[in-house]
């Protein structure tokens, strides 16, 4: 499932000891933007004046990213994409992580519990944080790294994903990560201007922004 990016990202984004995401809400944006850039690195969506377009309409292999792909018919900008449905994005996600056997759902004993999604392998987990601190700490250009690598460390950075990527690391590597986030934009200038930005839509979204 690691090569699955919405999955990779929520992944990353989980508090392991607590057994859920760190944030859900900003967790919600990151998988929503992991899946919108998974659909532009196969070329199916793309950018015409500032506004997504489809390539195909043919199922990918992914339910996530089918729904993902079918929102984005409606020709919007990618700061709305990555905003709409968000929230169903994030259960999506959790329901092909657990049809898939990664997670577990452990319901709450009380009304008023939260249920618990245990991740099944470990491993699974570590290999994805072992990739994006070596995209973080690596010397050689960041035109080399894996473009989901890439993409995993500038969404991580971001969200603000401390696990990830520290607030020391952060200054510390601001170049890389800024460089890290500029691949984005060959494929779509817009949707590298709209990841520099979940910064500010993950604060609207704590104030009620809609489209969740």
């Amino acid at each position: 499932m690691t090569d699955d990016l919405a999955c990779a990202m929520y992944l990353l984004a989980r508090d392991e000891a607590a057994e859920r995401p760190y944030d859900r809400s900003r967790t919600a944006l990151l998988v929503r933007a992991a899946a919108v850039i998974d659909l532009a690195t196969r070329g199916r969506l793309e950018e015409d004046r500032g506004t997504v377009t489809v390539s195909g309409t043919a199922p990918t292999g992914s339910p996530v990213l089918d729904r993902v792909l079918r929102d984005a018919l409606a020709g919007h900008s990618w700061k709305h994409l990555l905003r709409r449905h968000r929230k169903r994005t994030l259960s999506d996600v959790e329901d092909r992580l657990t049809a898939t056997g990664v997670l577990t759902v452990t319901e709450p004993r009380t009304r008023f519990g939260a249920r618990r999604l245990s991740v099944t392998e470990p491993a699974v987990t570590a290999a994805l944080d072992a990739r994006v601190s070596a995209a973080l700490h690596g010397n050689g250009p960041v035109g080399e790294l894996p473009a989901a690598d890439a993409a995993l460390l500038a969404l991580a950075a971001a969200g603000g994903i401390r696990a990830v990527v520290s607030r020391r690391h952060r200054k510390a590597f601001r170049s890389r990560i800024d460089a890290c986030t500029g691949t984005l934009a060959a494929l779509a200038p817009g949707l590298e201007q709209a990841v520099r930005a979940l910064p500010t839509t993950m604060i609207a979204a704590q104030g009620g922004m809609g489209g969740g």
